[in-house]
């Protein structure tokens, strides 16, 4: 009867004995540090992609225009700076003057002023003697505006590729240096101007390599 009483007793004293020895009792523990684990680890993940995506900064339009006008330049080729459906009304006034061109193209690239001949560096262009709307050859930023009544008011955009397009005698100018253009961008509108004054309203377009004046036919056909 005594024994029977300790028993009784010892179960009574010790319940977490009995807890333990169940068979759900561990396995139930084990999931539910596991379940713990699991949600501190999603919480951090969430804070710390936030964080992230709340540190990047926005680009700037600057950032933003810059690389595509840059990037579409490097793989560009050279248009006219005219817009195209009207090229079978466009005529030559002047020639580039290449040393090695026939007569007759040499003496069409020289510009006669005050009795002195100059040797044309671009070609003069017009478009049934009025004006027309001058477009940019190729993407890139505006170098320099001369304002020059006498010979013309000058454009000049320098390009990724190393190269420069000139755009002289005009007017209505739509630029200013440091402008980024893209190809096809209405730049100005060609006018007439006193140091070439038989030209009439024209365009006289330049196109430079390195630093150098070569022949815009060379790209274009005219």
């Amino acid at each position: 009867m005594r024994e029977d009483n300790n028993k009784q007793n010892n179960t009574s004293q010790n319940p977490k004995t009995n807890w333990q020895q169940k068979p759900w009792f561990w396995p139930a523990i084990y999931g539910g540090i596991a379940a713990v684990l699991i949600v501190l680890i999603v919480t951090y993940s969430v804070l710390t992609s936030k964080e992230e995506s709340d540190t990047v900064a926005e680009p700037t339009a600057q950032e933003e225009q810059s690389p595509v006008i840059e990037t579409n330049a490097r793989t560009e080729t050279l248009k006219y700076p005219f817009d195209e459906s009207q090229l079978e009304n466009v005529k030559v006034l002047q020639d580039f003057y290449d040393i090695n061109a026939d007569a007759k193209s040499r003496e069409n690239a020289l510009l006669v002023f005050d009795q002195t001949f100059t040797t044309s560096s671009g070609i003069s262009i017009s478009i049934n003697n009025e004006p027309f709307e001058v477009l940019a050859a190729m993407s890139g930023e505006v170098k320099e505006v001369k304002l020059d009544a006498f010979t013309g008011n000058k454009i000049i955009i320098e390009h990724p590729n190393g190269m420069e397009t000139h755009y002289s005698s005009v007017t209505d100018i739509l630029v200013k240096k440091g402008d980024l253009v893209e190809q096809g961008q209405p730049i100005a509108t060609t006018t007439e101007n006193d140091w070439n004054p038989t030209a009439g309203i024209h365009l006289h377009f330049e196109v430079l390599e390195d630093g150098k004046h070569v022949n815009p036919r060379n790209y274009l056909n005219f």
